[in-house]
């Protein structure tokens, strides 16, 4: 049946060889539709929600697969309001994504080789960047270094794989009148997209203790998961990329402030 088994098919957004103005009207049409279906509107409601309001009033993120960073920047821009400070570290694979961002810390490298300490974030989460892994081994060992270096709780959500939700992406892009590409790239994340019990069954095998899976609005399967509490030295608690410029040794990458 349609949409019973998650397609392999790449994505055109994921190709290596598209240049900087490519991969920056791809991303101007992709936060027009997360603006549309707010997509980070559920970290608004799930973060003090499982915290805590008084733990809300400083955090430490770190957003995998983050592309151009907007959904830090809006969180980061909305936190003020509620007297919190929310501080970001934005990490893609492709580093022409994150020279689109100039807010914040931004790293290049791979979800499923972090290169941080254990415990270097209060808060790591993720939102439709699952999808484009290629196999549940790779999915794993994403979800496993998330949970390393996570100090409080692990957020990511990734697009629900259905028929009702497909068929309605596909009248929103048709009603943007998006181009073609950028359309079928959409209704292919669905179509690579997850189901609570495949995401809750990837949760069990990475270590993460106590994980939750649920439906979020039909259209997106949530992943939550929170530690223990566990004491950090004043040293891990820091948390982002430190000084402007610095290279973590031994892991080849470098950290600015665009």
């Amino acid at each position: 049946m349609f949409l019973n088994r998650r397609s392999t098919q790449e994505e055109y957004f994921d190709l290596p060889n598209r240049g900087l103005a490519e991969v920056a009207e791809g991303y101007r049409l992709l936060n027009r539709v997360n603006r549309i279906v707010q997509n980070a509107g559920p970290f608004r409601r799930i973060v003090p929600g499982w915290l805590g309001e008084d733990r809300c009033r400083r955090l430490s993120f770190l957003d995998l697969g983050s592309g151009n960073g907007q959904l830090g920047h809006e969180l980061a821009m909305w936190a003020p309001h509620r007297g919190w400070d929310w501080v970001f570290t934005n990490l893609d694979l492709n580093p022409l994504s994150l020279q689109l961002n100039a807010r914040g810390c931004n790293v290049a490298g791979s979800a499923m080789a972090l290169p941080f300490r254990d415990g270097s974030f209060d808060v790591v989460i993720g939102t439709q960047m699952t999808h484009h892994l290629r196999d549940e081994a790779a999915v794993t060992q994403h979800f496993a270094e998330a949970w390393r270096v996570s100090r409080e709780a692990v957020f990511i959500h990734d697009l629900h794989r259905n028929v009702v939700f497909y068929s309605l992406l596909w009248l929103l892009l048709m009603a943007l009148r998006v181009p073609a590409q950028f359309r079928a790239d959409g209704l292919l994340s669905v179509a690579r997209g997850w189901r609570v019990s495949e995401f809750k069954a990837l949760a069990e095998r990475a270590g993460m203790v106590g994980a939750r899976v649920r439906l979020d609005f039909g259209s997106r399967v949530f992943l939550l998961a929170r530690k223990p509490m566990i004491e950090f030295s004043v040293h891990d608690r820091q948390g982002g990329c430190g000084a402007e410029g610095s290279t973590v040794p031994g892991h080849g990458f470098s950290c600015w402030f665009a």
